[in-house]
C-alpha cells in the first residue's frame, strides 16, 4: 500500500490551486482502490461562498473531489500514466450529511469496468467513519496536452 503527498499528487493530475482538492493519498493499491483525505478550512473561499456563514462544501464540489481522487487512481496506472483523465459521467450520487469547515473528508475511490481508454470508479464520501456522499463516476483518458 502506498502514500503520497499533495506535491506529489500533482505530479499525476493536471489541477491546481485553487481547484486542487486533495490533501493526501493515505492509502493506494494500484488498479484497485485509492483513499484520500482533504481537511476543510475557513480559509477557503469556496466554503463561505456556498451559504455564507455556514463554511458548507457544496455536493458539486464534493463530486470534483471525488474525480480528482479517482484521477489519482487511474493515472497511477501503468496503463494511463502521463494521460490526462476527464469526468465523463456522473451516476447515483447521494449526499447524506453536510460536509463542513473543521472536518475531515476522506474519499475512498474502487476501480470499477475499464474498457481501452474508458471505466467507472465507485466513489464513498466519509466524516470520521460517517458516510456523507458516494458516486459512481465514468471517465474518459487520452494523452496529455503536449504529450
Amino acid at each position: 500500500m502506498q502514500t503520497m503527498d499533495g506535491a506529489t499528487v500533482q505530479q499525476l493530475i493536471p489541477n491546481r490551486f485553487p481547484i486542487f482538492y486533495v490533501d493526501e493519498v493515505t492509502a493506494l493499491v494500484p488498479d484497485q482502490t485509492v483513499t484520500v483525505q482533504k481537511y476543510l478550512t475557513h480559509a477557503e473561499d469556496h466554503l463561505n461562498g456556498y451559504q455564507p456563514g455556514v463554511g458548507r462544501l457544496a455536493n458539486s464540489l464534493m463530486i470534483e473531489m471525488m474525480a480528482q481522487a479517482a484521477s489519482v487512481l487511474i493515472l497511477h496506472s501503468p496503463v494511463f500514466a502521463n494521460k490526462t483523465a476527464y469526468l465523463a459521467a456522473i451516476n447515483d450520487a447521494t449526499f447524506t450529511q453536510p460536509v463542513t469547515a473543521g472536518h475531515a473528508l476522506t474519499i475512498t475511490v474502487t476501480m470499477g469496468k475499464v474498457r481501452a481508454n474508458m471505466g467507472t470508479v465507485s466513489c464513498a464520501a466519509s466524516v470520521a467513519g460517517a458516510p456523507v456522499g458516494q458516486a459512481t463516476l465514468h471517465f474518459v483518458v487520452q494523452a496529455s496536452d503536449g504529450a
